[in-house]
């Protein structure tokens, strides 16, 4: 994969000037999450004139966990980590508990409060114009390019604008109205809920501060709490982040994490803020309408199955749907685009399928959940379940614990070990 510019930071490019007094830019990149950030920041160091719009006050409900690939990949500061992971403790709906350590290394753990506004000051940094706008719709002049209706402000300061784009990046989450509006098939995308509330972290003694390790994450595969995906309890340094989700509707998932905090003793700790949004279930078929639309991040369906992991394929997903961009606006050939979704799942469309199979096999009921976290006793489970997760490669270099891990599985599948 070919990796962009990664130079400092430049005065913000100008759009060109358009027909009527609208501004013409390169790329109107809409949403400034992990993914419309990076591919906002991407394209303005590749010398492209970039708008990205965010629309402010909202925090997507997120644990937070970044493998060392992203701080690398992504040069992350140390300072945005509220916390370094280096164990996970699974818990099965008995009450049994498997920690796996990590190892060597971490794993880094962020607040999307901080994190995302740091990401969208990155882009601004490197030439993008930033706007918090909310966005409205696209129409297309009368030469064919496409208009971006926005808006500003709110009530009596309310203000309404229109810019033109050569193309413009839907990064605006598993909803997308970019994507619903532009992309055949978006409206058809399956998604789970997830909610999550940020908690602060019960002083030493206090009730609930043994639920807590500022080094360890804690996931719960417990039907009771999540009837078909799981829940968690992440630390953030001084605060946690406790969350569930799930796809079952009627399920609530506010009643689900009260249940959590009193099991855990958190029901007495302060909370600092809710937040709940839907994600993706699996990427879509079709990332771009073949003419001047390309979705990235949630818009374009890439969190992970059975683990729900975003962050990291988001900023993936917007990079190369920044690379995708650049041949575009080179060529002009609408077919470049698709080069985005090529790119990804080359790198991780085997991954998704083998955790879109883990989650339809192993989270169907209790029973399958004791076993599967049994199984992640197993040493050869760990070391390439971390192999994988930190470099996000599957790791091929163990076939014979790649077989040992597959007859493991079975022995549990079929009851011939007890969990």
């Amino acid at each position: 994969m070919a990796q962009l510019d990664d130079g400092g930071p430049v005065n913000p490019l100008s759009p060109h000037a358009g027909r009527g007094g609208e501004p013409l830019y390169d790329v109107v990149v809409v949403g400034g999450g992990p993914a419309g950030a990076t591919a906002a920041t991407d394209l303005a160091r590749a010398g492209h004139t970039v708008l990205l719009l965010d629309k402010p006050g909202r925090i997507k409900p997120c644990g937070g966990a970044i493998p060392p690939r992203l701080i690398r990949d992504f040069a992350i500061p140390d300072s945005l980590l509220v916390a370094k992971i280096r164990a996970a403790r699974m818990v099965a709906p008995s009450g049994k508990a498997v920690d796996m350590p990590v190892g060597e290394g971490f794993v880094g753990m962020v607040d999307r409060e901080q994190f995302d506004p740091w990401l969208r000051a990155r882009a601004e940094q490197a030439g993008a114009e930033l706007r918090e706008a909310a966005y409205e719709k696209i129409t297309r002049s009368d030469e064919g390019s496409a208009r971006i209706h926005f808006s500003t402000g709110a009530g009596e300061s309310l203000a309404r604008h229109t810019v033109r784009a050569r193309l413009v990046i839907g990064a605006d989450g598993a909803c997308s109205p970019v994507g619903r509006a532009e992309v055949p098939g978006h409206a058809k995308m399956r998604q789970v809920f997830a909610y999550h509330e940020i908690l602060r972290v019960p002083e030493a003694g206090a009730p609930g501060a043994d639920s807590v390790d500022a080094a360890r994450c804690d996931v719960y595969y417990q039907g009771r709490h999540s009837p078909d995906f799981y829940s968690w309890i992440f630390p953030h340094g001084d605060r946690l982040s406790i969350g569930t989700g799930s796809a079952k509707k009627g399920f609530s998932l506010r009643s689900s994490i009260r249940a959590l905090r009193v099991a855990t003793n958190l029901d007495g700790a302060e909370t600092i803020r809710r937040e709940g949004a839907p994600l993706p279930l699996k990427p879509l078929k079709r990332w771009d309408n073949g003419r001047d639309v390309l979705l990235a991040g949630d818009a374009a369906g890439v969190v992970a199955p059975a683990s729900g992991e975003g962050i990291y394929y988001a900023m993936l997903g917007g990079r190369l749907s920044a690379e995708a961009a650049v041949a575009f606006l080179k060529t002009g050939d609408a077919k470049a685009l698709a080069g985005a979704r090529k790119a990804f799942m080359k790198l991780h469309g085997r991954v998704f399928w083998i955790l879109g199979m883990m989650q339809w096999v192993w989270y169907r009921s209790d029973g399958l959940r004791e076993r599967f976290v049994s199984i992640c006793r197993d040493k050869d489970v760990q070391q390439l379940t971390w192999d994988s997760y930190m470099n996000k490669e599957l790791v091929r270099a163990k076939p014979a614990a790649h077989a040992r891990i597959f007859f493991k599985d079975l022995a549990h599948l079929f009851r011939w070990v007890s969990p």
